[in-house]
């Protein structure tokens, strides 16, 4: 009856060491899900990175703007198509050219 009392505690334990290691990796908050948040938490932060890296471009060009006449300039003449006087404007065509034989 000693062993029988032993043999029965010791299976609880692994019953209670297996039932808490099923809820450690399947269980909710469990192992798999800690992993898909560490990859989306991973994912999140290289997307934040780039809007970082979009956003300074965007607030260099800001104070170009603000401060210096030369951008306000270059996006006249980009955008706009700002000629300065005494200037020559000079269009060259990318499209092939092509020719009919007649």
């Amino acid at each position: 009856m000693k062993y029988f009392s032993q043999f029965m505690l010791l299976a609880l334990a692994v019953a209670v060491l297996l039932g808490l290691q099923y809820q450690y990796w399947f269980g909710g908050n469990g192992h798999v899900e800690r992993n898909e948040l560490l990859s989306q938490i991973e994912e999140q932060q290289r997307f934040n990175d780039n809007q970082v890296a979009a956003n300074n471009l965007l607030r260099t060009d800001v104070n170009d703007l603000k401060n210096g006449l030369e951008a306000v300039e270059e996006h006249a003449r980009l955008d706009l198509g700002l000629i300065k006087h005494n200037e020559t404007f000079v269009q060259i065509s990318t499209s092939p050219t092509t020719r009919s034989s007649q």
